[in-house]
């Protein structure tokens, strides 16, 4: 029976109230014609991967059998690695520290200790991992965990310096407890401190190392019960190690000496060693160095062994980075590391440590990065790393996400980024490489670009729930490197740090133009070439972005009624910032007073560009100071590779960019958007009054004035009362603080307060007094200009933080030559709708309801000569091909204009105008993101709100088909970096370090246990070690323990009940596949199950009827032998 949802119902009067309202006559036919094939039950939210670099990393382990890699998180997180591609994120509930981590080595589980004393086992035979047990402490701290090879009896060292074993298959504690009083007796008055080091001799499985961090060591014998030797130093224990023969055991302490002991010689250290320490030539003690935090021993069967330790350089080393000693026979290579070292394992042949270790890797976690170093090869060098470990290399501070893209560009892309790659790795494979992928059912190309605070944009391949970097583009090449001469400094940037971070990227995957907008009020726009060229002279447009609404005259609407002024292309320009590109502007840093003038934020470079294969720079954009005002910086941009436009905007107004001539089209103002009729009394303002800044990257409510314009060569509006200038307009905010990044990025949410839940005004016939209307964002279409139009033109339509749509008409000359010599004409033709809050997207629909995608051009070399120029010139002249409806349905409505802001969702019949549904998303929140997206049997409105919430609305008739609160938004990083895309994918930054992706698509989470790949495969364990025949006559091999007797109930008795409490895992290893397996999943899994228990049954029945015809053989042949032998005596046998 279906649930009876109220809230539908209500928005179902809601939709059909408004469309009665807004659409009058026109509205009825539109719900009929149009059928709506997405229904709440194709939408299911689940998070698919992370990718990334664990967050803030403090704990590691390894499998050496299986090959996989486990790294534990302060926040609780669980990434485990296998090959490149098997990737696996989990989280304990508590979100405490991981403080240990212990593999059941090949046996597919995972114990992990937390800092909150509990201990947990996870199974790791399952897609998802999930945990099987739980053991919280009550009384004690953990500190120290230990779990011999092969054994089920788990070591848990604490704070008091007591330990207590866990069974591992049971998860309880077994009666038998090593206090620390019993284990020091009287060797020290004082506590020994915590247990910092736990270890079975490997040699006598009896045999136990106890390490306190005082300085005390004690080899306790498990079944007397009572220590054998105790080894007392004066410095601090930070870690022990054995030698694989079990005679010997090294220390690392925190005055940065190591210290090696014979077990049956008490008194001294055999061995004292300072690995960084000077000697002094008088026989005292060297002087002492920092804590050597870890140590590792390692034997080889035909060389000197390893000794590998973090730690212990000398104090007076001031400012050299974190090291990792590797002691090799007489060699002592210090290998520096980029990062403060959070733990490091040694990987070895053998997973016995009886035998001899052959070490071949070290695993260095860093605090932001993974080493793995090749032991066997001179020099050290590093393996490759193929993981998507980079990805915060430098900040990120913005996305994008593609699904469903031509399937070329991947390809494309990793061809230009393979010459990127550093040389010097390591020539071996990557080791660690257990696990299997999954078998993934999704086929499309996905793409996710990443902007980073050092100016580089990188490009990953997300096909399949997996994640590679294929190209890396440095944008600060274009630009200055900037001298350290502060005064400049002050003068023309308006940023502290990070001047080149990138804040909005434009892409058009058909053309592969990319246009980038940086934080200091800069574009640059790219083409993709596979040739290397050198630019001579990199081409410059700057452009003067501000108005002024007092004594300003407002032109006409659709700037008509009055003479145009046509320039002539190409025809000079007065203004010295539209010089031809082939040359830099002239640019005056100071003006008659001393005030700043016509001066960008960063200066171009003059000399020559040499640029590799891959994205080449076309054209750079920069906003100028004006009248000692610095440029607002840029709050929208878009392209069209088919138009060859690039069209920005910020707090200021917008400027239509033509990057094929070079040329500003349109720079004006928000207020002359409007024209005559401008709906908001706009307060007139003083000319030089400034005001501190809010908060945010740019201030929308700051304002200056400057009469100071100039023509632009191709500016084609013109009226009675006011031209539109390359200058034109615009009032440009005085910081008085400089801003820095990433922290906050999105300029439409600087003025909102932290807990993100306040509602933002409803009104929109008035204006603050001090308020000032940004521009936030931008579609291209093929569309109609104007109420009534009976044909459809190329349009710009722009949306602004007042919730206004306004739509500009584009006049395009024929494609070819003419394209490149006439003028665009561009005409802001009046605004389409207003909603509440900021408008946020905008889309098109044909009268069928398909998403109509804005025209493209497809990819050609740039760079080509010869029959490819040739190739190249007809791509050119060809009009590149239109997705728009036929014209031949005059007065019928064509098209339907989709539009979401903050607050609310309308879809606008075209041409009339006319509002056919209307929803409110959202009353007490606002909307971060919000895209119109392509699933497989529809479209629909995908938003992410403040207050946490995913939604999807039905396109055309915004219907509510999911509403999940997913994440309550508490970091501006994800408001930064959240988006959607088509098919049913989203993603964004859920740490500095990890990419998070998830699903709202029913059909993906059904099919993701499929997608997720294998951590667990079946692996022989290696053999045992032979003891060799003399050992075994005479002893000296390893000898074994029966645990269980001593451990066990019978012997140990009972624990201490208010000691731990055993918490049971989840029931139904199998039903934690995840909430994202549905029926479908399950009828699929119990087929294969079916099917494989018909095999077995068939192979069964096979092998019974060879048997039954052996046994007929058999009978046969024994019935001919006795008819044989019947009548012979027994001589004549």
């Amino acid at each position: 029976m279906k649930k009876f949802n109220i809230r539908k119902v209500l928005d179902g009067l809601k939709e059909q109230a408004s469309s009665s309202v807004s659409s009058g006559q026109s509205g009825a036919p539109e719900n009929n014609l149009m059928h709506e094939t997405l229904q709440s039950e194709n939408f299911q939210l689940c998070k698919t991967v992370r990718h990334g670099f664990p967050y803030q990393p403090s704990s590691m382990a390894h499998d050496p059998v299986q090959k996989i890699l486990a790294i534990g998180t302060q926040s609780g997180a669980l990434r485990l690695f296998g090959r490149p591609g098997v990737e696996c994120y989990c989280q304990h509930e508590s979100g405490a520290a991981v403080i240990s981590l212990q593999f059941l080595i090949n046996e597919g589980a995972l114990v992990s200790a937390l800092a909150d004393d509990s201990v947990h086992l996870w199974n790791l035979r399952q897609r998802r991992p999930a945990i099987l047990h739980s053991l919280k402490f009550n009384r004690e701290r953990i500190t120290f965990v230990h779990l011999p090879f092969q054994s089920k009896w788990l070591y848990i060292g604490t704070e008091k310096g007591n330990i207590h074993i866990v069974n591992v298959e049971s998860f309880t504690l077994s009666g038998y407890v090593i206090m620390w009083n019993k284990a020091i007796e009287l060797s020290s008055k004082a506590h020994p401190g915590p247990v910092v080091h736990i270890s079975d001799n490997p040699m006598d499985e009896g045999k136990l190392i106890i390490g306190y961090e005082a300085g005390i060591v004690v080899l306790w014998d498990l079944k007397s019960k009572k220590a054998d030797y105790r080894y007392t130093y004066d410095e601090a224990i930070h870690s022990v190690a054995w030698h694989h023969e079990g005679k010997q055991f090294i220390c690392s302490h925190s005055d940065g000496t190591l210290t090696i002991w014979n077990i049956k010689g008490q008194g001294k250290p055999f061995q004292t060693i300072t690995p960084h320490g000077k000697q002094p030539k008088d026989g005292k003690k060297p002087e002492p160095c920092k804590p050597i935090l870890k140590v590792e021993y390692k034997t080889t069967r035909l060389g000197d062994p390893f000794m590998i330790l973090s730690g212990g350089l000398s104090y007076d080393t001031v400012g050299r980075r974190p090291c990792l000693t590797v002691m090799h026979g007489k060699s002592t290579a210090v290998l520096e590391m980029d990062y403060p070292i959070v733990d490091f394992l040694t990987l070895c042949e053998t997973p016995y440590s009886n035998d001899f270790q052959e070490p071949y890797a070290v695993v260095v976690l860093l605090e932001k990065d993974l080493v793995v170093i090749d032991l066997a090869q001179n020099g050290y060098p590093i393996f490759e790393n193929p993981y998507p470990l980079t990805i915060h290399e430098s900040p990120v501070t913005c996305c994008e996400y593609f699904a469903d893209c031509p399937v070329d560009l991947i390809p494309a892309l990793y061809s230009v980024g393979s010459r990127q790659k550093r040389q010097g790795y390591s020539k071996k494979e990557w080791p660690i490489s257990g696990g299997n992928w999954g078998l993934g059912t999704q086929s499309y190309p996905e793409i996710i670009i990443t902007g980073h605070a050092d100016g580089t944009v990188k490009f990953w391949d997300a096909s399949a729930i997996m994640l590679q970097v294929l190209y890396k583009l440095k944008t600060a090449k274009v630009f200055e490197k900037s001298r350290n001469n502060k005064e400049d400094k002050q003068n023309t940037e308006i940023v502290d740090e990070d001047p080149f971070a990138i804040q909005i990227m434009a892409w058009c995957p058909e053309s592969r133009m990319l246009c980038v907008a940086g934080v200091s009020a800069n574009l640059i726009i790219y083409r993709f070439s596979k040739q290397e060229i050198t630019t001579e002279v990199v081409q410059l447009l700057e452009v003067r972005l501000q108005y002024e609404v007092n004594d300003m005259e407002s032109p006409p609407e659709g700037g008509g009624g009055g003479d145009r002024d046509l320039p002539t292309p190409g025809a000079a320009s007065p203004s010295p910032q539209t010089t031809g590109p082939p040359t830099h502007p002239s640019t005056s840093s100071n003006s008659s007073d001393g005030v700043r003038d016509n001066v960008p934020c960063l200066k171009v470079r003059s000399t020559p560009l040499k640029q590799s294969s891959g994205y080449q720079v076309e054209l750079v954009v920069q906003l100028v100071w004006v009248s000692g005002e610095p440029p607002q910086q840029i709050t929208s941009l878009a392209l069209n590779s088919s138009y060859g436009l690039i069209v920005f905007g910020n707090s200021n107004g917008l400027a239509v960019v033509d990057y094929l001539q070079k040329t500003v089209l349109l720079n004006l103002g928000t207020v002359e958007l409007y024209g005559s009729n401008d709906p908001y009394q706009r307060q007139a303002r003083s000319p030089r009054k400034t005001r501190q800044p809010a908060g945010g990257l740019c201030d929308i409510n700051e304002g200056s004035a400057s009469e100071d314009r100039c023509k632009s060569p191709t500016s084609v509006l013109a009226s009675n009362h006011q031209q539109f200038y390359n200058g034109g307009g615009g009032r440009g905010a005085k910081m008085s603080r400089k801003l820095s990044l990433p922290t906050e990025l999105k300029p439409d949410l600087d003025h909102r307060d932290n807990s993100f839940s306040r509602s933002r005004s409803s009104s929109v016939t008035s204006i603050d007094k001090e308020a000032r209307e940004a521009i936030t964002s931008f579609h291209f279409c093929e569309t109609f200009a104007r109420k009534g139009d009976s044909a459809i033109t190329p349009c710009l339509y722009v949306g602004t933080s007042l919730g206004t749509v306004l739509a500009v008409a584009l006049n395009l000359p024929p494609a070819g030559e003419q394209r490149l010599l006439q003028p665009v004409i561009v005409l802001p033709s009046g605004t389409l709708a207003r909603l509440k809050g900021s408008i946020l997207r905008m889309a098109f629909l044909d009268n069928t309801g398909t998403f109509l995608p804005p025209a493209f051009e497809t990819w050609y070399e740039p760079n080509a000569a010869g029959a490819d120029s040739e190739e190249r010139d007809k791509a050119r002249k060809r009009r590149p091909v239109s997705v728009s409806p036929s014209t031949s349905q005059e007065l019928q409505e064509s098209q339907y204009a989709v539009v979401c802001s903050e607050k609310q969702a309308k879809v606008i019949a075209l041409p009339s105008q006319n509002c056919i549904f209307k929803h409110s998303i959202t009353e007490t929140s606002f909307v971060l993101r919000a895209d119109v997206v392509q699933m497989n049997i529809g479209n629909c409105v995908a938003c992410f709100c403040a207050n946490g919430h995913i939604m999807t609305l039905s396109l055309p008739g915004l219907r509510p088909l999911l509403d999940v609160n997913y994440l309550p938004l508490t970091d501006m990083r994800i408001a930064r970096t959240f988006c959607f895309t088509n098919l049913g994918q989203a993603m964004y930054l859920t740490s500095p370090t990890e990419i998070q992706r998830i699903t709202y698509s029913q059909e993906t989470c059904e099919n993701l246990q499929e997608m997720l790949g294998e951590l667990f495969t079946p692996v022989e364990t290696p053999e045992a070690p032979n003891r060799g025949f003399f050992k075994g006559l005479f002893g000296g091999g390893a000898t074994s323990l029966d645990r269980e007797e001593l451990f066990g109930e019978t012997q140990a008795g009972k624990a201490s009940r208010g000691l731990a409490q055993h918490i049971p895992g989840p029931q139904g290893l199998e039903g934690m596949k995840g909430a994202a397996s549905g029926v479908v999943a399950d009828l699929a899994r119990a087929r294969i199950a079916l099917d494989e228990r018909g095999q077995k049954l068939g192979e069964l029945d096979e092998r019974t009827a060879a048997m039954l015809a052996s046994a007929d053989s058999f009978g046969k042949h024994a019935h001919d032998m006795m008819l044989k032998c019947k009548d012979k005596k027994w001589y004549q046998f």
